[in-house]
């Protein structure tokens, strides 16, 4: 199974944008993580951007730089180990209290699908919408859902993957320690001319064993179920064919091949 990369999407710590990260990501520049305001999308009423909280914005983000300046309608497929902490935290805090002082803007947000509703929505789009969690298997599962709706649909299909920083009180069950979100626009595979191409190979019992490109970098890979895209995104960004590895269900890991 086979697609086109046609446009990719990036925000992190010390990498606040595709083209910006290139030269970090290829190993011709040092990784230096440093804050970030994540930024709430234009194409969204102001009502709606003040309810966003930051882990929206950041997916929301992502799909933005991946979307470029196409307007097009397409399906989506949103990934994230798990979904918003932040809200859950808040939720159980209030629901631990005399009253339940339950926030309606946090009930809201709370829902699996609270980003991709906030997309298709502010984007008027009527397109199908997948939202899946997989633990630290999300961005491959997001992937490989992404490229089988291309590959059978025959049609673009946008895929965002992304995870916030975990709140303190839940950090000890679940050390999320970066934020992070990246998003591809998948095509189908017409043609060998221009771009990235990726191809999906064999799942096997192996642990994944490709590593980002320098220490700092793995140190973000590790601190994110969803920075597990890393070595993919640094193998693109060294723009040569190549393959890796990234893990998937159980232990398992899931084969990718580039080629430019």
């Amino acid at each position: 199974m086979k697609v086109r990369i046609a446009g990719v999407g990036l925000i992190a710590p010390g990498l606040e944008g595709w083209q910006a990260s290139i030269p970090v990501l290829a190993g011709r520049a040092p990784y230096s993580p440093s804050p970030f305001e994540p930024k709430a999308p234009a194409f969204c009423p102001p009502n709606e951007r003040r309810r966003m909280t930051p882990v929206i914005r950041i997916a929301l983000q992502a799909a933005l730089e991946a979307m470029g300046d196409e307007h097009v309608d397409l399906s989506t497929v949103f990934a994230s180990s798990e979904g918003d902490l932040g809200v859950i935290d808040h939720l159980c805090t209030a629901l631990a209290e005399p009253h339940r002082p339950v926030s309606p803007t946090q009930f809201h947000n709370s829902v699996h699908n609270a980003p991709a509703g906030y997309w298709h929505l502010g984007r008027k789009s009527h397109a199908a919408s997948t939202s899946l969690s997989a633990g630290e298997a999300s961005f491959a599962s997001g992937l490989m859902d992404a490229m089988s709706l291309v590959h059978t649909e025959a049609r673009s299909v946008l895929l965002v993957a992304y995870d916030g920083s975990t709140p303190e009180r839940l950090h000890p069950l679940c050390p999320i320690d970066q934020p992070f979100a990246c998003a591809l626009v998948l095509q189908p595979w017409a043609s060998r001319s221009g771009g990235v191409w990726l191809e999906l190979g064999a799942i096997t019992a192996e642990p994944s064993d490709t590593l980002a490109a320098d220490p700092a970098l793995e140190g973000l890979r590790l601190a994110n179920p969803s920075a597990r895209a890393l070595p993919l995104l640094c193998a693109m960004a060294i723009g040569s064919e190549r393959s890796v590895r990234l893990p998937y269900l159980d232990g398992s890991s899931v084969t990718l091949g580039l080629a430019v």
